[in-house]
C-alpha cells in the first residue's frame, strides 16, 4: 500500500479506512508508514497505512467512497 500511495503523490485521492471512515484530498508525502493527506481547507490529515482499507482516485467532486444499497 506505501508504495501505491507513494505514486499518487500529488494526486487528489479518496480514502477509506477501517471503522467506516472516509477522507478525501492530495496526497501530500508517505512516510514511515504514515499517509500525510492535505484537506480541500489546506488542513493536512495523517493517517496509518495500516489501517487504509481501500483508495480510490478523486472522479467526482460529489461522490465519495462506499455502498449502494438498493432495497
Amino acid at each position: 500500500m506505501q508504495e501505491l500511495l507513494t505514486k499518487l503523490i500529488g494526486k487528489e485521492i479518496d480514502v477509506m479506512c477501517s471503522g467506516a471512515a472516509s477522507l478525501r484530498g492530495k496526497v501530500v508525502n508517505v512516510e514511515d508508514s504514515v499517509l500525510q493527506i492535505e484537506d480541500e481547507d489546506g488542513q493536512i490529515g495523517y493517517v496509518s497505512i495500516d489501517k487504509i482499507v481501500a483508495v480510490w482516485e478523486k472522479r467526482d467532486k460529489d461522490r465519495h467512497p462506499g455502498f449502494v444499497f438498493k432495497s
